[in-house]
């Protein structure tokens, strides 16, 4: 037997931010979900009730994150999971010495084998372990083939994909969510799913965030609005596959792959209550705060997401879009000064051009700049903002590029180091920045 539910016409909102307040319930059968006074373990249909945890039991009630799960088959149902070939995926972020060199990326092409989502994982590089839970994996994603009898969950990571080439179609435990390039979805740790490829060919960018679930910064001095809202999160309303077979189920954990039989199709979840799910947002919906007055503000404004750690005000992961904005600070220099940082960052172009740099870093590509490496505007875009007529606004467009940014180094796998894709002559675009010191010139 093979069934398939509709998925539903609407969406629920998820405002994540305060935790327990706002749970939410679906259903893809009428009267799935237990009502009244009867037990979350009494089952309508013959279903199994199952509760999907995503943060520790006595975590507070703001933090908690937890959904209860009505399904076909418990997820214990497979068979024995046995080590795969990793491929050039991995957690081992000590096959190479990191250096203070600054780095960056031409795009990765889209295999000519047939490769699915997963088979396509690409490592650049990360710090931590999912055994210390804190750090985060970065790598690309390049594909051309649906997942079709093959599923997959992450139980090291929560996982952030940034498409930047094709649509994604992510099935998942908890419903469907379609997602294109200047969209962001998020998948709880733990969490089954298939994702196929509508356009035929894709590419982007996974961060796996081994630390504290992604939440929304707090926006202090700000206020009550701006930067990216609650309202514009969305979570998928329930939809399920009562589907037969032979099908694969690859599990990531302890930093490798693994994979079981499966004889059904493990997303079969009826209906679902609760605050632990996936999540998709619209970048273009960012709203966007700068300076009206002078100066480059910190990039810190342009925080999406974050993943807090033991240090208040010290992030384990943040997330943070530059999007497309009006620049009006006057008397000024108006991209991003050069710096450097205490965190280290690894930068994705989505589409457009990033306004901080003349050439060399195109849509697909990557950098990254660890801890107190040097950098900033090339020379020839510094030359062009000396120049610029700071009495006008100017209206930065036809851009999205986004930076994941962490408190420890970003250490390159051998794969990136050894990628034909790597700009061995990168650092040149900075040697162009000529002396104008003139002690004599005040």
């Amino acid at each position: 037997m093979s069934t398939v539910s509709e998925p539903g016409a609407g969406v629920a909102r998820l405002q994540y931010q305060t935790g327990f307040a706002n749970h939410f319930a679906t259903e893809a059968l009428s009267g799935a979900l237990p009502q009244g006074r009867n037990s979350p373990q009494r089952c309508p249909y013959g279903l199994y009730a199952e509760q999907f945890s995503g943060t520790a039991f006595t975590a507070p009630r703001h933090a908690n994150r937890r959904s209860w799960l009505y399904r076909i088959r418990p997820a214990a149902v497979h068979g024995e999971f046995h080590s795969i070939n990793d491929g050039s995926f991995t957690n081992r972020f000590d096959e190479a010495v990191a250096s203070p060199n600054p780095l960056r990326w031409s795009p990765l092409p889209i295999p000519e084998e047939p490769t699915d989502f997963v088979a396509g994982l690409r490592t650049v590089g990360g710090n931590g372990s999912p055994e210390a839970q804190t750090g985060c994996g970065i790598h690309w994603y390049v594909a051309n083939r649906s997942m079709t009898d093959r599923f997959f969950y992450d139980a090291d990571a929560e996982l952030l994909l940034v498409p930047q080439q094709g649509r994604l179609r992510v099935a998942t435990e908890l419903g469907l969510i379609e997602v294109e390039p200047q969209e962001i979805v998020v998948i709880p740790r733990g969490l089954r799913l298939r994702i196929e490829l509508p356009d035929g060919a894709a590419r982007g960018y996974v961060c796996e965030n081994f630390g504290a679930p992604l939440r929304l910064p707090d926006l202090g001095p700000i206020g009550s609005n701006g930067l990216a809202n609650p309202r514009d999160f969305q979570t998928p309303v329930a939809w399920y596959e009562d589907r037969e077979g032979e099908f694969e189920l690859v599990a990531k954990f302890g930093g490798h792959l693994w994979s079981a039989g499966i004889d059904h199709s493990p997303l079969d979840v009826v209906a679902w209550h609760g605050n632990n799910a996936p999540y998709k947002y619209d970048l273009r919906l960012f709203n966007t705060i700068g300076s009206v007055s002078y100066d480059h503000p910190d990039p810190s404004i342009f925080l999406v997401l974050q993943s807090v750690s033991d240090t208040p005000g010290v992030d384990t992961l943040d997330f943070v879009i530059f999007p497309p904005r009006w620049l009006a600070m006057e008397n000024t220099f108006r991209p991003p000064w050069f710096h450097r940082n205490i965190a280290s960052e690894f930068m994705g172009l989505i589409a457009g051009v990033y306004d901080a740099k003349a050439a060399g870093f195109a849509p697909g590509g990557a950098s990254l700049h660890n801890c107190m490496t040097g950098h900033g505007p090339d020379a020839a875009t510094f030359e062009k903002a000396l120049g610029a007529n700071t009495a006008q606004p100017h209206h930065v467009t036809d851009t999205m590029a986004f930076m994941f940014e962490t408190r420890l180094p970003i250490r390159p796998t051998r794969f990136a180091l050894e990628a034909p894709q790597l700009q061995r002559d990168y650092a040149q675009c900075w040697q162009g920045l000529r002396k104008n010191f003139d002690p004599a010139a005040k």
